[in-house]
């Protein structure tokens, strides 16, 4: 027993669960609390890798777009001067083509990473919280 607590043996049954039952709900907004405050943190820094995916993606799709809308009179028609028109027209989009392929891969890797949060320091305490009343109600019996 700590030297500041009083005798809880002197305390009546009522007394010692209204004392238990004003501990538990303290403790509860106090476990809820780091909950919301952990749950926020992690919700903000999934947001931040997802927007960065996204991103990417999105750069993909634009490169997609110019690999599709750049089949580009200059480079087609300087190609052409020593080549085929058609071979220079396939070369130009497979290069675009290239690009946006490797763009995709990073954004679909930058997504994967992107995990569900959890609240680990949440159920850390809430298990210290209960060794500490196993031990509690333990040393209580004796």
């Amino acid at each position: 027993m700590e030297s500041g607590d009083p005798d809880l043996r002197n305390e009546s049954i009522g007394d010692l669960f209204k004392r238990l039952t004003s501990d538990m709900t303290l403790l509860m907004r106090q476990e809820f609390e780091l909950f919301r405050v952990e749950m926020t943190e992690k919700g903000k820094r999934v947001g931040e890798r997802a927007g960065m995916g996204a991103g990417m993606l999105s750069a993909a799709a634009v490169c997609g777009l110019f690999a599709l809308a750049t089949l580009t009179a200059t480079v087609i028609l300087l190609l052409s001067l020593v080549m085929p028109a058609w071979v220079a027209a396939l070369i130009v989009t497979v290069a675009y083509g290239g690009v946006a392929g490797v763009l995709a891969i990073a954004g679909k890797r930058k997504l994967d990473t992107v995990r569900a949060p959890v609240p680990t320091q949440t159920i850390e305490t809430v298990k210290e919280d209960i060794e500490w009343a196993k031990t509690r109600t333990s040393s209580a019996r004796r």
